[in-house]
């Protein structure tokens, strides 16, 4: 069991819309945290076929149970609430009228988007769950993060390819076939190789669509529906008054390691490969995504990397914190080049190499070199930023 973090209301009358991409552990945490509350499962297909057909049975239901107040000692979940848009207006009216608090739980939310949906009119909070981060597990294993990814079922399977494999089968009939999203599934199949593939690197539309035999605009609507649905999120730019002459082009990571590498079909992860590196990297962004909206403090996260080579992986904020990914085992001058070329430009607050070193250190122009382990400890302990 993982202790997770949230901070989900847990008394009071507010609502909220807890997001999360499939298999983070969105039902195990609501059951935890609300174990007396009525529950809609969506996915049940008794309850999505009697709710479709008469949206109004809900309002009924919970109008009835509220005679003895049952349906205010706890807040009322609706699980995969993208499935059924309609239920919104009787959650609106219910929480408008009878004050009944609802927590709705998904992991899309394009199909709300993308219809007259009522998203209530700022009456519900967002949440997002993402997948397992670093506090959340005792005894925490990098290698076994970076093989298996952080999905709870698969971070402690002992082989998870089949999870693996069955969910991304799962995910492109479930989000993608059910939702008509697109009808080409091979094309958007071969995309998501290929996305996978540049896990981290600049997006090129007419590269990937050359590669993936479809026009560069469907590369972009393949892009937003991967951020709609929450499998992956994109980081632009830091464009503010640089001296010099930076790339524009976005980045985009997938929302978890372990998916990349089944799609990639990239074999085991092993520290000194090219390979544990992009890992390594991705593994800290997702940290760091994590620790933004956990946290509260829903800071910027971009990138610099100039026309000239130099770069730094992530910035955060408005330049308060400067983060590079190294997964060597001891910094060298050369691998400060980058950072080097942005304090000139910007002087962050903080400079700091995350990297496999033993100890952390501090060299002579006040850039931090610290362990992975020693700066997720800082970052959580909201020591950074």
């Amino acid at each position: 069991m993982y202790n997770r973090i949230t901070k989900l209301p847990l008394t009071g009358s507010n609502s909220c819309f807890l997001w999360g991409s499939r298999q983070t552990g969105k039902t195990t945490l609501l059951k935890q945290l609300f174990p007396g509350a009525r529950y809609y499962d969506l996915l049940l297909s008794e309850v999505y076929h009697k709710l479709l057909l008469h949206p109004g049975q809900i309002r009924e239901e919970l109008i009835a149970s509220d005679i003895n107040g049952e349906s205010r000692k706890f807040p009322v979940i609706i699980d995969e609430i993208q499935k059924l848009p309609a239920l919104l207006d009787e959650v609106h009216w219910l929480i408008e009228n009878r004050r009944i608090r609802f927590v709705l739980c998904g992991s899309s939310a394009r199909k709300l988007k993308r219809t007259p949906a009522n998203l209530l009119g700022g009456r519900a909070v967002r949440y997002e769950l993402f997948p397992l981060v670093f506090p959340e597990i005792d005894n925490f294993d990098i290698i076994r993060a970076l093989n298996y990814g952080l999905l709870p079922r698969h971070y402690q399977s002992a082989s998870p390819l089949r999870l693996l494999q069955s969910y991304v089968g799962d995910y492109l009939q479930q989000e993608i076939t059910a939702e008509s999203i697109t009808r080409n599934i091979p094309a958007f199949g071969r995309f998501l190789e290929v996305a996978a593939l540049g896990n981290g690197e600049l997006l090129n539309y007419t590269n990937i669509a050359a590669d993936c035999g479809v026009s560069a605009p469907t590369v972009k609507e393949y892009y937003r529906i991967l951020e709609d649905t929450l499998i992956g999120t994109q980081v632009v730019p830091y464009r503010i008054r640089s001296k010099r002459r930076i790339i524009q082009a976005p980045k985009f990571y997938f929302f978890d390691i372990g998916i990349v590498g089944y799609l990639t079909r990239r074999g085991a992860v092993q520290e000194g490969s090219e390979l544990f590196g992009r890992a390594f990297e991705h593994f800290i962004y997702l940290e760091i995504l994590a620790h933004a909206a956990y946290s509260e403090k829903f800071y910027p996260i971009t990138y610099w990397r100039t026309s000239s080579g130099f770069e730094v992986d992530f910035i955060l904020g408005s330049h308060e914190v400067a983060v590079e990914v190294k997964s060597s085992q001891q910094i060298r001058p050369r691998h400060l080049s980058g950072m080097r070329a942005f304090r000139e430009e910007f002087s962050p607050a903080k400079s700091i190499i995350v990297s496999m070193d033993d100890a952390p250190r501090t060299i002579e122009d006040n850039i931090e070199i610290l362990p992975w382990r020693v700066f997720l400890e800082q970052l959580w302990g909201d020591e950074l930023i």
